[in-house]
């Protein structure tokens, strides 16, 4: 089975590090020209050089801009030009009291992970509609469907993602363009060390650390491990190839079996 991207420009949003630089160095693996994105341009350069030492003749273009602002999301596609397949990858995440999260901290998240790739699925989908072909892909997360009681504010956003998801597929119903959602499980990334951390005791070395975490946190994984980076890019890299042209609309699972569903 070949997933070929040749030909193919891909948008990774928050790419330079974690699930993104692993999504954008699978992508390139298939072929596809890559633009890879941050807030800045250092931040960006720095995981070119790195992607470019994983996937040597990988085409990686730097897409430095906030997206979560119409001038910088305008920005980002001015540098990539014509966006054959956009994952909406960025996100933000924390651990809070749900009582303590103030009405500020409520439209922060909706706008970083639920508005941004409402406005790039916006600015790209007409034309990739009009070129009959198109994939369009929002990372979201298991705390979509289990709401964690540690922040409900971030599994609300996410929860809104799959929505977004769906609403989009059916704009884009017929054209060839292919809309989904990824449910990413509990997955090991440096931000995520970091809010293991928040839960655990910090003094733990890393392995027991993860262990207790899973143990006491996220007790449902059929996986009983944190997903590797490269699992998560390996399902997107499927879903943006033209072996996936009749998956649209879905929120499909590479979850490590936390969602307690057998549905996908």
């Amino acid at each position: 089975m070949k997933l070929d991207l040749d030909g193919r420009t891909a948008l990774v949003t928050g790419s330079t590090q974690g699930i993104g630089a692993a999504i954008a160095a699978g992508l390139a693996k298939a072929g596809a020209r890559v633009v890879v994105n941050g807030r800045g341009e250092a931040g960006v350069a720095k995981a070119i050089e790195e992607l470019e030492s994983q996937v040597p003749g990988g085409e990686f273009v730097a897409g430095a801009g906030d997206v979560t602002t119409d001038e910088g999301a305008r920005q980002v596609l001015d540098r990539a030009g014509r966006v054959d397949v956009l994952v909406n990858n960025l996100g933000i995440f924390g651990a809070q009291e749900p009582l303590e999260i103030t009405d500020d901290e409520w439209r922060r998240y909706f706008e970083v992970n639920v508005l941004a790739a409402v406005r790039l699925t916006r600015l790209t989908l007409p034309a990739m509609t009009e070129q009959g072909w198109g994939r369009v892909l929002n990372i979201a997360s298991d705390s979509a469907v289990v709401i964690p009681a540690e922040m409900i504010h971030y599994g609300m956003s996410k929860t809104a993602l799959l929505g977004v998801s769906r609403g989009f597929a059916k704009a884009a119903a017929g054209t060839g363009v292919t809309v989904n959602s990824v449910i990413a499980g509990p997955t090991h990334t440096g931000g995520v060390e970091d809010f293991v951390y928040q839960l655990v005791d910090q003094d733990l070395p890393w392995e027991q650390a993860q262990r207790e975490f899973m143990k006491n946190h996220r007790p449902q994984s059929l996986l009983q491990r944190l997903i590797e980076p490269e699992e998560i890019a390996n399902l997107v890299v499927y879903l943006s190839s033209p072996l996936a042209s009749a998956t649209t609309g879905g929120a499909i699972r590479v979850d490590g079996g936390y969602v307690d569903s057998i549905l996908p």
